[in-house]
């Protein structure tokens, strides 16, 4: 069902605007004399137009995430739902993929962040433990909250991680996946890029960089990736099914139809469908979507 409160084109049209607000509200913590990796916890208000899609949403961060949740009331215009996140190592990017998931949860429900902010005394900050914790420690606790869909936090973890070890190839790739789902490609990108510079042979991080590319129009540099990934790996099935998109996109038919039967031989049953509907000269070329790893 499509969105009648918080739309899809709203979304779109707001989501660089609401990365820059995370950012303003980043420099004015700072300017407050709080340091960055200190805690903190921040409140935050949804609006709506229904009681019922607030309280689906304040259920799932009450559950998923231990945030506290406000009951919903009617506010003057719309409904509302108000509550508090748990503590996190504030940076600029950390509270940004903090709204931004906030800000696409909220969309997922038909709710919109209407706000959020948090108060904080620069004479007593407490600071996330990157001592005597190790990257393990905090990698567990990004996958933790990745089931949790909480992508946000999840992010914020594989950050402190990177932190602890930035060497460590699993932790980059693995946060290039979350970003990608928050709609950050660019970002990704770049840690698909280090995840990849520290493991040249990193299959999985190779395809999902494809995919990647893919899905910013780099066709033909998405096809290069693929291929790189089939080099390493001549039995990924996933490498040949996106490979296939790909050169479906450039509007490359034989090449498409070589590479899904391909991909159906290893075992994709999937690419059935993209065979029957795309295979023969009876159909028009469209544009099709590919797969990430994870």
């Amino acid at each position: 069902m499509e969105n009648t409160f918080f739309t899809k084109a709203e979304f779109n049209a707001r989501f660089g605007k609401e990365m820059d607000s995370a950012i303003s509200v980043y420099e004015q913590r700072s300017k407050s004399g709080m340091l960055d990796y200190s805690m903190a916890s921040y409140d935050f208000v949804f609006i709506s137009d229904a009681r019922e899609k607030l309280e689906s949403l304040g259920n799932l961060l009450r559950e998923n995430y231990s945030y506290k949740i406000g009951e919903v009331r009617k506010g003057e215009e719309y409904w509302e739902i108000s509550g508090d996140s748990t503590e996190f190592p504030v940076d600029e990017s950390n509270l940004m993929y903090w709204a931004l998931d906030l800000y696409c949860k909220g969309y997922k429900y038909d709710c919109k962040l209407d706000g959020y902010g948090a108060m904080g005394d620069p004479k007593n900050q407490t600071f996330a433990d990157v001592e005597t914790k190790n990257a393990d420690y905090y990698f567990e606790l990004a996958m933790e909250s990745y089931n949790n869909s909480n992508l946000g936090m999840s992010i914020i973890h594989f950050s402190t991680a990177i932190k602890i070890n930035p060497d460590d190839p699993n932790s980059w790739y693995s946060r290039a996946a979350v970003k990608d789902q928050l709609h950050t490609w660019k970002a990704a990108r770049r840690d698909y890029d280090r995840a990849i510079e520290l493991a040249p042979d990193f299959v999985s991080a190779i395809v999902n960089r494809a995919a990647n590319k893919d899905e910013a129009g780099e066709y033909q540099e998405a096809i290069g990736d693929y291929s790189k990934a089939i080099e390493l790996d001549a039995e990924n099935e996933m490498a040949y099914f996106n490979r296939g998109n790909s050169k479906f996109n450039i509007n490359d038919k034989k090449g498409a139809c070589e590479d899904w039967n391909k991909a159906k031989e290893l075992g994709a049953a999937y690419a059935q469908e993209r065979i029957d509907k795309h295979c023969n000269d009876e159909i028009p070329l469209k544009k099709t979507k590919r797969f990430f790893n994870w």
